[in-house]
């Protein structure tokens, strides 16, 4: 049975002083698993919500329009963007696609005009990004220093940081988290790979020689939090475990873990007449990621293994 996100053990430390910290997206997988920790850390969480709320412990938000008070914002010290379309929910179609893109790039936009027009700036802006901003690059090790590549997802992810520059130059520390592939089975990628492997029908996907570059729930969650506390730490930060695996490799781990065969593969051509583009961009796409400014800054992961990794979250 996986850890409740209401138990996970995060070993990264919170801020030190107690802080008011807004989280957009609050209510996902992260966010959720955020909330709890920095609640249990005695700081006060501001969830930003797109519904109508009277609650003081909420912040009104509809990215086309700003905040509902943008004055209540005076009193936030640092804030959390993970909000964004989920790019794993459907075939991309254009409108899909428009959607992915409006939710990342306009929203945080419209996060950032707000922040950077208070008499009374946060610190700190963590704000999601993804490792589909390096494309398919087969096994070319990447880090922050490494380039877009080319393609839908780079693109979107290129513009989701580059609308966080005004904050920068107003002053505000930024960081651009670039998340891989997470490891939760309350979700995301994870929980939808356990249905056809515990029927003994996984496989890898495609060739299986690309890489997937993954990270636990646990070290989302505390690369966050040492975000939030090191000060010396800004602009891009990719969030991925050390060692990244080719996909042969996670499905063998997930099998053995699982105690199930692995061998009913999805030839390419299938996942691409399955799910279309999305098939080459998230399942694919080989991206070996590694996290130089996590390791330098002296973050210490909690599950740099795969194997202890998927073995905590399914069977702890």
């Amino acid at each position: 049975m996986s850890t409740p996100t209401s138990l996970i053990d995060c070993s990264a430390p919170t801020p030190a002083a107690k802080q008011t910290i807004a989280v957009t997206g609050a209510s996902g997988l992260i966010g959720t698993a955020l909330q709890q920790v920095l609640s249990d850390a005695g700081h006060r969480v501001l969830p930003v919500t797109r519904r109508e709320s009277n609650d003081d412990e909420q912040l009104q938000w509809d990215p086309a329009n700003g905040f509902a008070d943008a004055g209540r914002l005076e009193s936030v010290d640092a804030v959390v963007h993970l909000a964004g379309e989920n790019i794993a929910g459907g075939r991309w179609s254009r409108a899909k696609k428009s959607r992915i893109h409006d939710s990342r790039v306009d929203g945080t936009r419209s996060l950032v005009d707000a922040i950077t027009g208070l008499d009374r700036k946060p610190s700190v802006l963590v704000c999601a990004s993804a490792i589909g901003f390096y494309g398919d690059r087969g096994d070319q090790l990447l880090d922050e220093e490494t380039g877009s590549g080319s393609g839908f997802l780079p693109e979107v992810c290129t513009a989701w940081e580059a609308a966080t520059k005004p904050a920068e130059d107003a002053g505000i520390r930024v960081v651009n988290l670039r998340i891989g592939v997470v490891l939760s089975r309350d979700g995301g990628a994870l929980a939808q790979m356990l249905t056809p492997f515990r029927f003994c029908v996984g496989g890898r996907v495609g060739s299986g020689r690309q890489y997937w570059s993954w990270v636990s729930i646990e070290d989302v969650v505390g690369a966050i939090l040492h975000a939030l506390s090191t000060n010396s730490l800004s602009g891009p930060v990719n969030c991925v475990a050390p060692n990244a695996v080719t996909n042969s490799l996670f499905t063998q781990s997930l099998g053995e873990v699982l105690r199930r065969p692995t061998i009913f593969p999805l030839p390419g051509p299938v996942a691409r007449l399955v799910l279309g583009e999305m098939a080459n961009d998230l399942l694919l796409a080989s991206t070996r990621v590694v996290p130089r400014k996590l390791l330098n800054s002296g973050y210490d992961f909690q599950f740099p293994e795969l194997k202890d990794a998927l073995e905590h979250e399914l069977k702890g």
